[in-house]
């Protein structure tokens, strides 16, 4: 309890902050992995090094996300980097348990067209909970808060540039007609996010100022 206070942490927020990295975790593995559409960011990247070098998303993902919270954290502060830890454990705790399980949703490896749109509600919706109450589950979205929070940019549209670079990359391994399912899912779930964040009422100002 004293760490709570100490950084200020909301039950409500920290509550959030496990349900929309858990959402996430479920539709990475559920969809994403087993569809052949990618994601963006650091996500996309995860997806990448688990087909090439077999490393769990939920190592790599955690990895990452560590060093770019680093990045962020003078700028973002303890707070929000106390939500991202939580997150990304989160994220990286559930992505191992769904791991243990056979894939819910198989045919959809020959549907890409509604695993794209599926897999960016999952994206869109996990971490857009985790962003409006000022954490993030991915070293991306500290990326894309931090470059918004600089340059007054719709953080919609810094996903949007973050993201296409991951999936050039990705064309390593992504055949070029699937890769068009995979941007209809990167620019499906930058704008789920920005709507989730902003939605209602004010998002939870958590970042310190």
């Amino acid at each position: 309890m004293k760490l709570f206070h100490s950084l200020d942490l909301k039950l409500k927020s920290c509550l959030i902050a496990l349900l929309g990295s858990a959402f996430l975790a479920f539709g990475l593995y559920h969809v994403h992995s087993f569809s052949g559409v990618t994601e963006g960011g650091v996500l996309g990247m995860t997806l990448l090094l688990d087909h090439w070098f077999h490393i769990s998303p939920s190592v790599s993902g955690f990895i990452m996300n560590l060093a770019c919270y680093a990045m962020g954290w003078k700028l973002l502060g303890r707070q929000f980097i106390a939500y991202s830890i939580l997150s990304s454990a989160s994220f990286s705790l559930s992505y191992r348990i769904c791991e243990q399980f056979p894939p819910l949703w198989p045919q959809l490896a020959d549907m890409p067209l509604t695993a794209s749109l599926l897999g960016a509600v999952f994206v869109g919706v996990g971490a857009g909970l985790c962003v409006r109450i000022g954490g993030a589950p991915g070293g991306d979205d500290a990326l894309a808060m931090s470059l918004s929070h600089v340059t007054h940019i719709k953080i919609q549209w810094i996903y949007l540039l973050s993201d296409f670079a991951v999936l050039v990359l990705s064309l390593s391994y992504i055949p070029l007609n699937r890769m068009v399912y995979s941007i209809l899912t990167v620019l499906l779930s930058g704008q789920i996010i920005g709507f989730v964040q902003t939605a209602g009422t004010h998002p939870v100002e958590n970042m310190e100022t």
